[in-house]
């Protein structure tokens, strides 16, 4: 219960240290999010030490959500990595101390350069304080470490200012979800936002059709051959007016093989489902498994009846959007 405990102690003091936070986002807070906003270049985060390992977070997570933003390592910079920064761009320096020496050694240069400051600190009269533009208070009352050396609270309320900050300047910026998967094409989100009907879809002759009146055996042939289960039935228009699937097939042979003689219209399903080229892929999954189908023909609008494609629930698998 000890281990517990002290795990438990060491989440309030974490959690209180969030809270604390609250009381001051003030004008310096919105001044912070108008200079980003206005940055013509990139936000520059810049911090050593843990305060740099949550700096790299802050940055990763404002580029990801449409603030160009890049990691300094101020220790690099002073041998430099300082060329890295133009002058269209906006500081970040994050020292809980606020006087971290590697940090207070590239302020003058940042100074120099007319670049907006925007410093993060636990110390309002620290050196890096005195120095910004804007200032945000991330002091914590005490750290979780019981020997209060570890950075442990001053981290996780540093983090959580920037995700603060980072969340704002996606709101101001309209950032949309399509806009997030834009930045991650290769993770599931990206897939299931990105990719859409047409990218995946069997077109021209890889479709299966049949016309209508076309026998049933005969229509097995081109369910084989197009090797996706399926098969529509067009009119003298080409244009959709039934589906039948293998399992269809099954119940029909399953009545008698002398059913193969009749015509497909008499088996098919007259009302199939569909889908347009333009939808996510996302939705053709959706409509899938509300309807416990693995295929939709696809269309190239609402009123159009002649089918551009066909999607399969495979090519859904296939491109990770399961």
């Amino acid at each position: 219960m000890e281990m517990i405990e002290t795990a438990r102690r060491v989440l309030q003091i974490e959690s209180d240290a969030v809270l604390a936070l609250m009381p001051r986002l003030n004008g310096d807070f919105t001044k912070a999010v108008k200079a980003i906003l206005g940055c013509q270049g990139r936000l520059i985060v810049t911090g050593m030490g843990k305060s740099g390992l949550i700096c790299q977070k802050i940055a990763a997570t404002m580029a990801s959500t449409g603030t160009p933003a890049l990691f300094l390592h101020p220790a690099e910079g002073i041998h430099g990595y300082l060329g890295m920064m133009t002058k269209a761009d906006v500081v970040l320096a994050v020292s809980n101390s606020g006087e971290t020496e590697e940090i207070c050694r590239i302020l003058p240069v940042i100074k120099r350069m007319g670049l907006p400051l925007i410093g993060m600190a636990g110390n309002p009269k620290s050196a890096l304080a005195q120095a910004s533009d804007i200032f945000l208070d991330i002091s914590v009352a005490e750290e979780a470490c019981p020997l209060g050396l570890a950075p442990t609270a001053s981290t996780t309320a540093t983090l959580a200012m920037g995700d603060a900050l980072a969340v704002v300047l996606l709101q101001e910026r309209g950032f949309r979800a399509e806009d997030f998967a834009l930045f991650h094409p290769g993770g599931a989100l990206g897939k299931k936002l990105l990719l859409r009907v047409e990218d995946l879809m069997h077109t021209a002759s890889a479709i299966p059709l049949v016309a209508s009146g076309t026998l049933l055996r005969e229509a097995l042939f081109e369910i084989t051959n197009k090797q996706l289960g399926v098969t529509g039935v067009i009119n003298a228009s080409d244009e959709l007016i039934g589906v039948f699937t293998d399992g269809d097939l099954r119940r029909v042979m399953e009545a008698g093989l002398d059913n193969l003689q009749k015509p497909i219209d008499e088996a098919m399903n007259k009302t199939p489902k569909r889908i347009l080229q333009r939808n996510l892929a996302a939705k053709a999954l959706q409509v899938m498994e509300t309807h416990t189908i693995t295929s939709l023909f696809v269309f190239s609008d609402e009123t159009s009846k002649v089918p551009v494609g066909i999607l399969h629930l495979h090519d859904l698998l296939r491109a990770g959007v399961v």
